[in-house]
């Protein structure tokens, strides 16, 4: 075998090959019209390899774990640990670390759990194929079914309806061949496809040949055999696509949770020093302030959050696993709940793979049922009359239309058939019609110029019906055209020449058959404040045509040769106020969904082909169908088990309600924690003793970090899942400052109460109370913030008490329980007078009052943003 390269026709060799004959093409792939024989493949499997497409390899477990720590927060617990360890404060480091290691550890589970089960869907898509092997060079050859992964360059396979294209062919052979190539092209009517010599224009585009077949696609009809010409990565599928594997942009996910991150960096790396330094001016402490300035550092930290975004995410993975979608990578999940625009292609997503019929129409344009009734007597025949029936698309949705109709088929009795050809774009049936003895009925069906070309018509009248099909196809609607002829009975065969003369019957309408689900779909998207943008390589007509019956206003339908004219800028603004993009190439696709992002958009897009690969890698949230193509399925963040657009509404809410408990919990610990960190280093200024020892502030954020545990399984409210959840940080430091505030002026009364109650007692027990005091105060305000602050309240309320409300309450108990306890003599905290008690009650309720007013005009004012 003549190697090129890396040893199979690749690039200029591969269009090289497609200039010649089938007879030269088994020549330089040193095989024949009977296939290979076995020791040969074998030696060429060996040489080349499987059949397979390059997949990502499997990350190890400690690689999994260690890629945990890019995240930068989960980077600064880890230091904070350290430095922790370096001053001696053994409790916190260990807590510290062993919380870096849990979060390390759920993620990577999470992202093994989700290759396995995309493992699992590679083995369900498995197929096969029928190729002509021989034992050695004098053996007949015989149809064997082996994996495709076997197949090598040279292999003589077979293609039937239904089959995959496992590999890129040459033709050898071809009756009635027609192929899906939606996968690559977008076009969603089938391609004919047929043996040539040397195709007419050898610059076509290779998909555009017609002697040549491509993995990815699919054989809608007819029968062919085909030489193997390039397997695995060698074929056009992956050699087109061989820049998927680059590195992503950072999505919406990435950039708030960093954004955030990087604010509350800056301040715990500025707390330490001004603690240091006000303790050492003010107080003249030096450096056995340090472990109470980690602390404070600490304190500022939500230790919680990375094992809180990784918990809720697996959670949220799991439970949408169990619905048949599976979430291949954690962050994609809060991605989903950020998607405020949604693209997708319509071929097998708004509509189904197959074709309904319309109408049929008289010359004149009017329904007219017996053009129906002839193009289904020629559907018909034509199958039952063939020497190997294969049912065609178009023929299925014409018999399905008049068995609807009543239409009597068997009413004819038919002669002879002249199948579907590609060339000729035409099939005849000749049938014997009832009380019409020696008289034959020539009934043609096929592409309207074709069929006109062989009607007695003058210019003007053929003029006339060839534009009535354009409005037809324009509207977005297939048409095909009806012919009959009579003809005196005869013995002798039927060919070509005898479909000539003919008389125009009419049109039949075809029209894409819509998803049962995608109107209802589309309707629960656009509740949810998610725009849906169609990116397609059909006809503009078709795709307009399919979102007016689904409800969806088109508008103007923007073509891909307009998409060329714009600039970056010019085109973000049509992609923003435009639905419809038609004939749109991969480039393209992937163009509009960087342009939307451009625009601040959190884009999501849906498709299953190879020529979705670019699109699906552009978008913040890549999303494909169980049956897609493995290289769409290896791109995606989400695969679905069914392709359904309900899926994605049901990936979308519960992305969205794990992105607000996430928010929640970053809300109700941020606002906490800076009340508490700025009470602390007022405190720190005033008292002659540390307001909290390190030991007791390890306890509080134990207890605290524990309780907040609760929120990944918290029920958000209702209205979360209305709109996009976007984790802004700005808007989160005007929150928590605002709530900080609430609960430093809370900490700093419950400090007068403190002064109150323990007025009189000595130094030593005024600093036990003291710590007892704020140990119980804090606990109890963190209770409060946590039933008061969170987004599913108002619903969760209304049922059984759910597991955040039994979290504060076990908090709660604990703060007020644990100074009583012989634990707090050993914390270095005692049990204070009942007046305080009391007084710290009232506080409690002035706090609750301005919780509750505070959140009511929060709520107000972003239901009105």
């Amino acid at each position: 075998m003549r190697e090129s390269g890396s040893g199979t026709p690749s690039g200029d060799v591969f269009r090289g090959l497609a200039t010649l004959t089938p007879l030269q093409v088994l020549r330089f792939l040193d095989s024949g019209p009977r296939g290979l024989v076995e020791a040969r493949a074998e030696e060429l499997l060996a040489r080349f390899g499987e059949n397979t497409l390059p997949a990502s390899r499997s990350v190890s477990w400690p690689r999994r774990v260690a890629g945990g720590l890019r995240d930068p927060f989960t980077t600064v617990l880890l230091c904070l640990g350290l430095v922790s360890a370096a001053v001696a404060s053994w409790g916190t480091a260990c807590v510290i670390l062993f919380l870096v290691a849990v979060s390390c550890v759920l993620r990577a589970g999470g992202e093994r759990r989700a290759e396995q089960s995309m493992a699992a869907l590679r083995e369900l898509v498995a197929t096969t194929a029928t190729v002509l092997r021989r034992t050695d060079e004098q053996a007949q050859p015989l149809p064997r079914e082996i994996p495709v992964d076997l197949l090598v360059p040279g292999d003589v396979i077979r293609l039937g309806p239904g089959d995959l294209v496992p590999a890129d062919v040459r033709l050898l052979r071809a009756s009635g061949l027609t192929v899906h190539q939606a996968a690559l092209t977008g076009e969603s009517a089938p391609v004919p496809k047929y043996p040539v010599d040397a195709p007419e224009d050898p610059c076509t585009d290779l998909l555009g040949q017609p002697q040549l077949c491509f993995q990815g696609s699919s054989v809608a009809s007819g029968n062919a055999s085909a030489v193997v010409v390039a397997t695995g990565a060698r074929t056009r599928f992956a050699a087109a696509h061989g820049d998927i594997g680059r590195k992503r942009e950072r999505t919406e996910f990435d950039r708030s949770v960093h954004g955030i991150s990087w604010i509350l960096i800056r301040f715990m790396l500025l707390t330490p020093p001004l603690v240091l330094m006000a303790n050492a001016a003010l107080r003249g402490r030096g450096l056995e302030t340090l472990p109470f300035a980690v602390a404070v550092a600490v304190g500022l930290t939500p230790e919680m959050l990375p094992v809180i975004i990784t918990t809720v995410q697996a959670r949220g993975a799991a439970l949408l696993a169990r619905a048949g979608v599976i979430v291949k990578r954690l962050p994609a999940l809060h991605d989903l709940g950020a998607v405020d625009v949604l693209c997708l292609d319509k071929t097998g997503t708004l509509t189904q793979d197959r074709p309904v019929v319309e109408r049929s129409l008289d010359a004149r344009g009017r329904p007219d049922p017996q053009v129906l009734n002839w193009a289904a007597v020629n559907a018909w025949w034509t199958l039952q009359l063939a020497d190997l029936p294969v049912p065609d698309v178009l023929d299925e949705a014409i018999l399905d239309a008049a068995q609807t109709c009543g239409i009597d088929l068997m009413e004819h009795e038919g002669v002879a058939t002249l199948p579907f050809d590609p060339v000729r774009r035409l099939a005849t049936a000749v049938v014997r019609r009832p009380a019409r003895l020696g008289t034959h009925t020539l009934v043609v069906k096929g592409a309207v110029e074709d069929v006109l070309e062989r009607c007695v018509l003058e210019e003007a009248e053929r003029d006339r019906l060839l534009a009535l099909a354009a409005r037809e196809a324009e509207s977005g609607l297939r048409v095909i055209a009806v012919a009959r002829a009579e003809r005196p009975a005869r013995l002798g065969t039927y060919g070509v020449n005898d479909e000539r003369g003919l008389a125009f019957s009419g049109f039949v309408t075809l029209r894409d058959a819509l998803a049962p689900t995608a109107a209802d779909a589309l309707g629960a998207l656009a509740h949810r404040g998610v725009a849906v943008k169609i990116l397609t390589g059909d006809h503009p007509g078709t795709a307009a045509r399919v979102c007016r019956e689904l409800g969806l206003d088109a508008g103007e339908v923007v073509t891909a040769a307009r998409l060329d004219e714009l600039s970056e800028r010019e085109l973000a603004d049509l992609a923003g106020r435009s639905t419809v993009f038609a004939r749109c190439t991969p480039a393209h696709k992937a163009r509009i969904v960087a342009a939307l992002r451009a625009r601040g958009h959190t884009t999501g897009f849906f498709g299953d082909g190879v020529n979705d690969l670019p699109a699906l890698h552009a978008a913040d949230v890549g999303i494909c169908p169980r049956d897609a193509v493995d290289m769409a399925r290896e791109s995606a963040d989400v695969v679905l088990a069914e392709k359904d657009l309900t899926a994605i509404d049901q990936a979308i809410t519960a992305g969205r309600g794990s992105s607000g408990n996430i928010a929640t919990y970053l809300r109700i610990t941020l606002s906490s924690n800076l009340g508490n960190v700025i009470a602390m280093l007022g405190a720190g200024l005033l008292l002659p003793f540390l307001p909290m020892l390190p030991l007791q502030v390890l306890a509080q954020n134990l207890c605290f970090d524990a309780a907040q545990l609760a929120f990944a399984y918290d029920r958000p409210d209702p209205a979360t899942l209305r709109r996009p959840t976007v984790l802004k940080p700005r808007a989160f430091l005007r929150f928590i400052t605002g709530f900080g505030l609430l609960n430093a002026a809370t900490d700093l009364a419950t400090f007068g109460v403190l002064a109150l109650a323990l007025h009189g007692t000595t130094a030593a027990d005024s600093e036990a109370a003291f710590h007892g005091g704020w140990f119980t105060e804090n606990l109890l305000t963190q209770a409060l913030v946590m039933l008061l602050l969170r987004s599913g309240r108002r619903t969760a309320e209304r049922g059984a008490p759910g597991p955040v409300r039994l979290a504060a309450t076990a908090l709660a108990a604990i703060g007020v329980l644990l100074p009583l306890t012989p634990l707090g003599p050993w914390l270095g905290m005692t049990a204070l007078p009942p007046v305080y008690y009391l007084l710290l009650g009232l506080v409690l309720a002035l706090y609750a009052a301005g919780l509750a007013v505070a959140k009511a005009r929060y709520d107000k004012r972003h239901a009105d943003a």
